[in-house]
């Protein structure tokens, strides 16, 4: 079965959610080669945007072939997110995404993010007038709401479809949790009930079991995988595998991890200077070992390490010692 957002058809059900500091080029590309579709940039100020700051086009225009890439901008002025919007779009950007969820201090003090599920008028606003602004599809990406006790995601999506949404994704949490606590997709129903367009459910889906379940809860129309995508990229393809044929297929050994992760710090040398891709490579090598035999004192000694071509000899001894 297609998912349909706006112009744009999926034949997978499972998308890899935006992550800040994570979901550049070379994560993204990882991903889709293991079987993952529809990806999202890290998430954007649209201030950033509008002044063209060179290293925010860099990470919002999509690398050759990469389609569909969804560009996720913040921010809370409708005119300036519009502005933006249209830029990602002239990038390449396939779908422009809303960030109305983001629960971090900095970005709700400035009445973005979450703060936007306060202030339905003006999440209103920004989708009316982006919508106007671009031809690609509009979606957002939200909480159930602002606590436990003002629940209001359901008259929210309800709002924002009004307004030209193409697709709601819900993180089924509210902000005072942040990421703790359990997700309730059960409070997605209503609004899954509802809509005329697709609702995503997103939160605590770890793989396709969860997956199934939450899709069941929520009457959704597919699941976004966020946090659980961590030194497993491969999850994504493995639950969208399971959702269309109804089958699992295997993690990869530890043969198929190597291979993997040499194609990440590969893609993550060519994308970034030595410095930050070192930093980067680093971070995702801590991810990729967790749970490994060795793997503590792998990554304390991983941070002393100074260039890129250090870094491949001590990953390679690592994994010597895993045949």
């Amino acid at each position: 079965m297609v998912l349909n957002i706006g112009t744009v058809s999926l034949k997978n059900h499972c998308i890899l959610a935006p992550l800040a500091d994570i979901t550049d080029y070379p994560f993204r590309e990882v991903v889709r080669r293991l079987g993952g579709e529809l990806t999202y940039t890290e998430m954007i100020a649209s201030k950033a945007i509008c002044h063209k700051n060179p290293k925010t086009l860099h990470m919002a225009k999509p690398v050759s072939g990469e389609y569909p890439l969804t560009c996720q901008i913040v921010g809370s002025d409708p005119s300036e997110m519009a502005q933006a919007a249209k830029i990602c779009e002239d990038l390449g950007a396939a779908i422009i995404d809303i960030n109305m969820g983001c629960p971090q201090k900095k970005i709700v003090k400035t009445g973005a993010g979450a703060a936007l599920l306060l202030d339905i008028k003006r999440a209103e606003d920004i989708v009316s007038k982006i919508k106007k602004a671009v031809s690609v599809p509009v979606t957002c990406k939200t909480r159930l709401g602002w606590d436990s006790k003002s629940i209001c995601i359901l008259e929210f999506s309800l709002r924002l479809q009004e307004a030209g949404a193409s697709m709601i994704a819900i993180h089924a949490r509210t902000k005072k949790q942040m990421f703790s606590g359990v997700a309730r997709w059960d409070l997605i129903k209503p609004v899954t009930e509802k809509l005329e367009i697709p609702v995503i459910v997103n939160g605590d889906i770890k793989g396709p079991e969860d997956a199934k379940r939450a899709l069941k809860e929520s009457g959704a129309h597919g699941v976004m995988i966020g946090r659980a995508s961590l030194g497993r990229p491969w999850i994504i393809g493995k639950i969208s595998y399971y959702l269309r044929e109804g089958k699992k297929s295997e993690e990869p050994n530890t043969d198929e991890k190597k291979k993997i992760i040499d194609l990440h710090l590969l893609l993550l040398r060519k994308f970034y200077d030595e410095k930050n891709a070192l930093l980067k490579a680093k971070k995702h090598l801590s991810w990729y070992t967790k749970g490994m035999k060795f793997s503590a004192s792998f990554r304390n000694r991983l941070q002393a390490i100074k260039n890129f071509n250090e870094l491949l000899k001590f990953k390679d001894e690592f994994f010597k010692r895993h045949n």
